[in-house]
């Protein structure tokens, strides 16, 4: 651990950390033990009871897209150990782990990485001055003086930071606006991605981990949301330890920081991160042995509650119907004067950005198949579409093309609700309505492909092929309508009894929380480990707000709020035997329609290049990003700024996307997006290639890599929500503009070979042990859980 770490860390200390990590670990398993059976039931009992929602219109991809890379490329990451910034190659593969290399050269021969990690928990930082402020107020001791120097010095403008409040801190930068907001779009999916650890097809695991964690922190009398839920089960059991041994940690170790700030930040960072993996570890193996203790029984619990289903529903709804009788009408009164009164603004706050998000997903769908149509008949016609599809069925996990889908929750503002309801922040809304974003875009194109694929068999001509895509995009359209509907008013539900719930509760718990305990004879003991006092309560609870919360979406949906239909309304084209379609075996496109050469005589790919194309953009205005030295570079200006790009449409040209939208869809109010703006058309990968000599590191403007990566950002759109014809249109709301792009400076401190400390051999792989390769020996590599 190094001599500081070993010096605040002595065995007393760490003796410490084990006993309270075990305390905790042993009262949480506790919990899981006692929920385990209550989901266990609440499983089996679903299972019988066969109680589904609304049958959904979209097909759900059952095998996920593996090896694939979702990002690659170059940026700079600042080395602690000898305080340099390095050029590293990252890449980010479908689990979203982010893999830092030494080089591209490193990557490709499959050397060993340098750092792998998972970025659960995070935040994603872009200024020097976001970071100061966190690092400042978890900082034992009395707050640093404004005035001290900084404990990071950015050889750029563009920063981009990985912070966590208990593991170790990650930086890193680039050179231009363009690739700072790519690279923050790829961050900030890698963080909500691996926050959405625990699997939600676990029906029983899952619930009675959070439903233990839950439990365990209001024993604690910790109410509301909690953003540290997040990770997978070991990740979130360590944040919960952490939370509570970090307190007496900065007592004890706080006093003996010494030296400056800058100095204090870097060391208590370092003992943070140490604990944080000793927490790790011994919570990992305690949570492992809770599960493998429960899995042993589950074959005899299941036994009982198929055997003994009706005496233990009988059971519970006599122990609820006693507990109603003496919590229902105090609870009844406290909704109605604290909770009621506000249900229908804190739905309004999560109605507007979650329907404008929403919409946008199905814009950005709307506008790829669009662009891929008219591809195919512009240019190959079968030959092409299996390059196109085999890109489009990615969609729904490209980062930078979902990014403005995403940024819509953004918007999302409960400050005046935070307080009242001990909300902490509103990011856990956030993230669960981008997550829903992104499955419903998966879904959205996955129903696509297996239409599209079916009705192969049938088309001859490239005209004919293009008639087949147009007819499924509406059909899909149509089915994605229903089912947006459907999912947002299950979050809108969701997320108000997430509101509620935990602050009814707190206010209940002096006047109802004691009498409890007298309902415990109520439960025979065989049926002890499925009926629980405290869940059975909460349940009375939250059916005395359920009718309010449930009339308030309701009367948005009859209201035709932000384009919600009512449960009555019926799909009338929808397919009974779809979902047969998606039982085969997944499609590769690649593999049945591909097979074409990819080298193109340079006269077609400028031919190429003037179609209005998203999935092959060849971006001829990108600016060349060779980050191995940057000495002597010029004066770079965002590609906003470089005027029209030749793939861009020109307003009323046969193919653009306006016309065709008045083409495709009839039984939809469109309205007519502006044009696309070069933005649109962004390249996944910065196309660098790294040479190298005996003495210095060349540099390469990256051309080859555009035809295999090339993805954009899809423009962002004014607002707007299209519906079946059978429903009368609601007015769309109108989205913001994208903001101006400003003018970008990279000349000033940019990190040259001296200042970033890169001095690398002929032998790229292998770290010599010379004056300038020492400090990197040390450096190792570094996984994160």
């Amino acid at each position: 651990m190094g001599d500081v770490i070993s010096a605040h860390l002595d065995d007393s200390r760490r003796q410490f950390i084990a006993e309270k990590t075990g305390k905790v670990l042993a009262d949480f398993s506790q919990f899981y033990e006692e929920q385990y059976g209550v989901a266990l039931f609440n499983s089996v009992r679903y299972e019988i009871e066969d109680g589904g929602g609304p049958q959904a219109q979209l097909l759900h991809r059952k095998v996920p897209l593996e090896d694939r890379t979702i990002f690659s490329g170059n940026l700079f990451q600042y080395i602690e150990e000898n305080k340099k910034w390095r050029n590293r190659y990252s890449v980010v593969p479908h689990n979203y782990g982010l893999v830092l290399y030494e080089n591209k050269l490193a990557y490709e021969r499959g050397l060993q990485p340098r750092i792998l990690v998972n970025s659960a928990g995070y935040k994603v930082l872009t200024s020097v001055e976001q970071y100061l402020e966190l690092i400042n107020n978890n900082l034992p001791g009395p707050a640093p003086r404004s005035g001290n120097a900084t404990v990071l010095k950015c050889p750029t403008q563009f920063p981009l930071i990985l912070w966590h409040p208990y593991a170790r801190h990650y930086y890193f930068c680039v050179m231009t606006g363009k690739e700072h907001e790519k690279w923050r779009a790829v961050f900030q999916d890698c963080v909500r991605h691996c926050n959405n650890g625990i699997p939600e097809d676990s029906k029983v695991e899952a619930p009675a981990f959070t439903d233990a964690v839950r439990m365990y922190r209001q024993a604690k009398d910790q109410y509301g949301t909690w953003d540290m839920l997040c990770g997978n089960e070991g990740q979130v059991l360590s944040n919960l330890v952490m939370e509570e041994i970090l307190p007496e940690l900065k007592n004890m170790i706080g006093p003996r920081l010494k030296g400056k700030a800058q100095e204090r930040h870097r060391v208590w960072i370092q003992i943070s991160d140490a604990v944080y993996r000793m927490v790790y570890d011994q919570t990992k193996a305690s949570y492992d042995a809770a599960v493998t203790s429960c899995e042993h029984q589950r074959p005899r619990m299941q036994s009982t509650i198929r055997t003994d289903m009706d005496q233990i529903i009988q059971c519970k709804e006599h122990l609820a119907s006693k507990i109603k009788a003496s919590v229902l009408s105090k609870a009844e009164i406290c909704v109605r004067n604290h909770v009621q009164p506000y249900i229908p603004s804190i739905l309004e706050a999560l109605m507007v950005p979650t329907s404008q998000g929403f919409a946008e997903v199905r814009e950005v769908f709307f506008k790829e198949v669009t662009d891929m149509n008219m591809n195919i008949l512009n240019e190959g016609g079968m030959e092409k579409l299996g390059e196109y599809m085999a890109k489009l069925s990615q969609l729904a996990f490209h980062p930078v093309k979902m990014q403005p889908c995403y940024e819509k929750m953004d918007q999302l503002k409960l400050e005046g609700l935070q307080q009242r309801f001990d909300v902490s922040s509103a990011s856990v809304f956030k993230q669960r309505a981008q997550i829903l974003m992104r499955q419903q875009m998966d879904d959205a194109v996955y129903t696509f492909e297996t239409l599209l694929h079916q009705e192969l068999g049938k088309t001859a001509s490239k005209e004919e092929l293009c008639k087949t895509i147009q007819r499924i995009l509406e059909r899909v359209l149509k089915k994605y309508d229903y089912d947006s509907s459907t999912v947002r008013k299950k979050f809108f539900r969701e997320a108000l009894l997430q509101i509620t719930i935990p602050f009814l509760l707190k206010k209940l718990a002096p006047t109802c929380k004691g009498d409890l305990p007298k309902f415990q004879e109520l439960i025979f003991e065989d049926f002890s480990r499925f009926i629980l006092v405290e869940n059975t309560y909460e349940e009375v609870v939250l059916q005395s707000v359920m009718k309010d919360i449930m009339m308030a979406v309701k009367e948005a949906a009859v209201q035709r709020k932000h384009n919600l239909y009512r449960d009555s309304i019926v799909m009338h084209n929808s397919d009974p035997n779809l979902h047969l379609l998606g039982e085969g075996t997944p499609i590769d496109w690649g593999e049945e329609y591909g097979g074409q050469p990819d080298s193109d005589p340079s006269d077609e790919k400028q031919r190429r290049a003037k179609q209005v194309v998203s999935v092959i953009h060849v971006d001829e205005d990108a600016v060349p990003y060779d980050v191995t030295s940057l000495e002597g570079s010029p004066q770079v200006t965002e590609p906003e700024e470089l005027g029209r790009s030749p793939s861009s449409p020109t307003p009323g040209s046969p193919g653009s996307v306006e016309e065709l939208r008045g083409m495709l869809v009839k039984e939809f109010q469109v309205e007519v997006p502006v044009a696309v703006s070069e933005k649109a058309e962004e390249q996944l990968s910065n196309g660098t290639v790294i040479q190298e000599s005996n003495e210095t590191v060349k540099e390469k403007e990256g051309k080859g890599q555009a035809e295999d990566r090339s993805t954009g950002i899809p423009a962002t759109q004014q607002g707007e929500e299209r519906e079946a014809v059978a429903a009368p249109p609601a007015s769309p709301a109108k989205l913001p503009s994208p903001a101006p792009a400003r003018e970008v400076q990279v000349d000033c401190l940019k990190p040259s070979d001296k200042e970033t400390g890169e001095e690398v051999s002929a032998q790229i792989c292998k770290v010599e042990a010379s004056s300038h390769g020492a400090a990197e020996d040390s450096e190792g590599v570094q996984t994160e859980f």
